[in-house]
């Protein structure tokens, strides 16, 4: 199974959200949810989940669950990223 660990710089109680890759495994996210009992991790976790097109099961954040910054581990052997 392939493992990758994604950086995550969020936004959270954005008027939309968004998710703009970076750099080779690096994201700038922007959520609507507010950053309240983890409302915008479990949000800024689906927006990965639909952006790499895996379930969000195969994803678990690292680092960073009250911070801006967060590091995501992403389990899944066929990661759709980048893929047309």
């Amino acid at each position: 199974m392939d493992t990758q660990w994604l950086s995550v710089k969020v936004h959270p109680h954005a008027k939309k959200d968004l998710l703009v890759c970076t750099g080779p495994g690096r994201f700038e996210a922007w959520v609507r949810a507010k950053p309240m009992d983890g409302q915008a991790n479990t949000a800024l976790q689906a927006l990965l989940a639909r952006a790499l097109r895996i379930s969000p099961q195969h994803i678990r954040l690292a680092k960073g669950a009250m911070g801006r910054h967060k590091v995501f581990k992403v389990t899944e052997a066929t990661i759709a990223y980048g893929r047309s």
